[in-house]
């Protein structure tokens, strides 16, 4: 079994540091099922390829005459016959056998941790991931739809049964290349999960522990997955109890990073029997709560904004991706909410950032009610999918902490859209996208708003929506962005005096 790795940041041998791993060497590891090598085949300033090579044992496969190592019996496998487990596929096909090897080799690499390059850990670099022989249960189309909207484009053609019988048709195998501007620890996850869920053959013993493990290389992205569910019941087997806690355990991430989104609430967690049978084509579409954070980091982006605030920052979905790119030198995320602050915590692994990182980012409980001097002087700050949490006789006292009294160059505000609300079929006529929502508002009353907190505080206002724009409703969410007007003094601080945090006050 092989998989590459390689990249064109230069220098491009900087990712033996990312691997730990020494280009100029050759490394090999026990593992469970044979032995693992790592060695480059390429190593130039231009370009460095990193390559994992697992040579199976025969006898380690079979697990003792069909039982598992530790006696508890193993998953099923494709080979139904008596000399299956000798004879097979599994010392040239990637599976799980490569996914857990890769977790054995590159453990910090997986984590993001890099001693030597710190700052290259935590930073999306050019990526080309091949794996040459890849058992692909849904072939080409099932690998672009688990890799396509993770960020990565995606090549796997089928492999021929011979290539000089073309009639033959296809194996049942792909040539798998990934390319794409990733951090490394990211893409590494990426194949840690989804290896065994294309083959959807654990060649292990699946125990409740592999929850954590999922939901611990899932972290970031397999919550909003558009085919979490696929991945989750093939990545444990077709448990169907295991599979059933980890897909309540992934709703319950989705509405801490997305209250607002009746796509994360109203959601049924289904442990039955995926698409096997033909697999139906879907479409690849991001769903709308990527596609809001998206939007609020192409509008950072283009302000120049290198110090940010996440003011009502939940569960750290956002946080995360600013981390990701080392044009932002410090990020604050702020909620008044301490357990949403865990979460937090929790989702960035603070405690097993490099020390460089940590100093990046801190986490206030903070009140968006309530002047706080510590949010004065950055370049911008974001309210996504805040401002309809508060009463609205409490925004007044908002819009003077943030506007008035923070005054950051840039504000970004998102919030849903009421008219939009007729095209989500669970959604009752009259009901708002998330109960704790005070409010929702037209695009016409957003755009009143924003014009009088921009007259108000000194900002230009530019209007645009995020989603798919629907002709007769417009965009499912409202994005805002506030530049100030550099001539602009600073507005009274009494235009509204806002209220002291209550110790039990909720977003």
């Amino acid at each position: 079994m092989l998989i590459t790795m390689t990249t064109t940041h230069q220098p491009a041998t900087d990712l033996g540091y990312l691997l730990v791993k020494h280009p100029d060497r050759t490394h090999s590891f026990r593992v469970p099922t044979g032995t693992a090598h790592v060695l480059f085949p390429e190593a130039t300033v231009e370009r460095c390829t990193a390559a994992l090579l697992l040579d199976t044992d025969p006898l380690a496969l079979s697990g003792g005459r069909g039982r598992g190592r530790s006696g508890r019996g193993t998953t099923s496998t494709p080979e139904g016959f008596t000399l299956g487990q000798y004879v097979n596929d599994r010392p040239y096909a990637a599976s799980s056998l490569l996914s857990s090897a890769l977790s054995t080799v590159f453990r910090s690499a997986l984590r993001g941790d890099s001693k030597d390059r710190p700052e290259l850990a935590a930073t999306p670099i050019p990526l080309e991931l091949r794996v040459p022989a890849l058992r692909c249960r849904g072939g080409t189309e099932l690998a672009d739809r688990l890799f396509t909207p993770l960020g990565w484009t995606v090549s796997a053609p089928p492999v021929p049964l011979d290539p000089r019988f073309p009639d033959w048709g296809d194996s049942r195998y792909v040539d798998l290349t990934l390319t794409g501007t990733l951090r490394l620890a990211d893409a590494l996850n990426h194949l840690y999960v989804l290896l065994p869920v294309l083959d959807d053959a654990k060649h292990y013993w699946v125990a409740p522990d592999e929850i954590d493990k999922l939901l611990r290389a899932g972290a970031g992205w397999l919550a909003g997955h558009p085919e979490r569910g696929l991945i989750t019941r093939r990545y444990l087997a077709h448990r169907r109890a295991l599979a059933g806690t980890a897909l309540a355990r992934l709703a319950e991430l989705r509405l801490a990073d997305d209250p607002g989104d009746p796509d994360t609430v109203v959601e049924t967690v289904d442990v039955g029997t995926d698409e096997e049978a033909g697999l139906p084509a879907a479409v690849n579409r991001q769903p709308l709560a990527a596609r809001r954070r998206a939007a609020v980091l192409a509008a950072l982006d283009a302000s120049g904004a290198t110090r940010v605030l996440d003011l009502g920052c939940g569960g750290g979905a956002l946080l995360t991706d600013l981390i990701r790119n080392s044009r932002y030198t410090e990020i604050v995320g702020t909620d008044v909410s301490s357990r949403a602050l865990t979460m937090a915590e929790r989702r960035l692994r603070l405690d097993r950032l490099p020390a460089r990182q940590q100093h990046r980012i801190k986490l206030w409980q903070s009140a968006l009610t309530y002047r706080d001097d510590r949010l004065r002087g950055f370049d911008a700050a974001v309210l996504m999918e805040v401002v309809e949490h508060l009463d609205p006789p409490r925004l007044p006292a908002l819009e003077a902490s943030v506007f008035g009294h923070a005054r950051p160059g840039t504000v970004v505000v998102t919030t849903p859209n009421v008219e939009y609300n007729v095209r989500y079929p669970g959604l009752a006529a009259g009901t708002m996208r998330h109960t704790d929502h005070r409010f929702e508002w037209s695009r016409a009353e957003f755009a009143r708003w924003a014009e009088t907190v921009g007259t108000t505080y000194g900002y230009t206002v530019a209007i645009s929506g995020v989603g798919d724009e629907d002709p007769e409703v417009g965009a499912p969410t409202q994005l805002a962005v506030f530049t100030r007007t550099p001539t602009t003094p600073t507005p009274p601080t009494n235009a509204a005096e806002p209220l002291p945090a209550h110790p039990e006050e909720t977003r």
